[in-house]
């Protein structure tokens, strides 16, 4: 791609019949008029930009972040398209859009008037090795592995390994059953998604009404008061539903 060339970046997608632009957008260095590109009663919200490879860095993730967010301030039903998708013309994202339009009218009556929101329970270091210390079986084999040479004790350290990923498993039941279970029964659905590391617990993303926002945040916050002293809580919020739409674009599918 040519970077000095021109094409058209889209953000997301709308349900509406009376499409509107929504201000400018910074994007390398440069304020541009965003506006809608439409098709029957679905608008994607686009702007000029340079055709290029967009990095993921701070900065582009924000902006484009920032114009998803304004237009779900002024619609209830938006389809969120993935960072960096630019396409040559205009015409290019009419033919997606037409393209994509049957997904969408499935699409639309889902996510109506819905937000995501996400929430990840960590484990606090001490209350993991507290529970560490408190298991005989662990304690035992970090003894046994602890008297011997390195060549040794090779085996024992693998067991001690196996040993602490169980109980690690076991604590992240423990979470799902006292927290994922409860809030997933009152949403209109919910996705646990991949762990990574192991003081991550639960990496959960919630569909919910927007109407019921406040009362969902009050369930969150009790479930925090029981577990503050052995957990800390990242909820965040509201998104767009992007763990409930399976949409994914990119230039070269385009």
């Amino acid at each position: 791609m040519n970077g000095t060339e021109t094409g058209i970046y889209i953000f997301c997608a709308v349900q509406t019949n009376d499409p509107h632009h929504f201000g400018t957008v910074e994007i390398d260095g440069t304020s541009r008029e965003t506006f809608a590109i439409q098709y029957e009663d679905a608008a994607m919200i686009a702007c000029e930009a340079p055709l290029k490879i967009y990095h993921p860095n701070k900065e582009n993730l924000m902006m484009h972040q920032a114009m998803v967010s304004k237009a779900m301030e002024e619609h209830d039903t938006v389809i969120p398209i993935s960072f960096g998708n630019v396409f040559k013309s205009e015409k290019d994202v009419e033919i997606l859009l037409q393209n994509l339009y049957s997904q969408f009218t499935e699409i639309f009556p889902e996510i109506k008037g819905k937000i995501e929101v996400g929430l990840k329970v960590i484990g606090n270091k001490e209350w993991i090795e507290k529970q560490v210390n408190n298991n005989p079986e662990l304690q035992e084999m970090a003894l046994t592995a602890k008297g011997k040479s390195a060549a040794a004790g090779y085996y024992d350290r693998i067991k001690l390994g196996g040993a602490a990923k169980s109980l690690i498993t076991s604590l992240r039941q423990d979470v799902e059953e006292s927290i994922y279970l409860p809030l997933k029964s009152q949403a209109t659905a919910a996705v646990a998604n991949e762990t990574q590391g192991e003081k991550i617990l639960l990496n959960a993303s919630f569909l919910i009404n927007r109407k019921d926002e406040e009362r969902f945040d009050k369930l969150v916050n009790e479930q925090y008061e029981q577990w503050k002293d052995k957990v800390s809580f990242q909820y965040t919020g509201p998104w767009p539903a992007y763990n409930f739409i399976n949409i994914r674009l990119s230039v070269e599918e385009a």
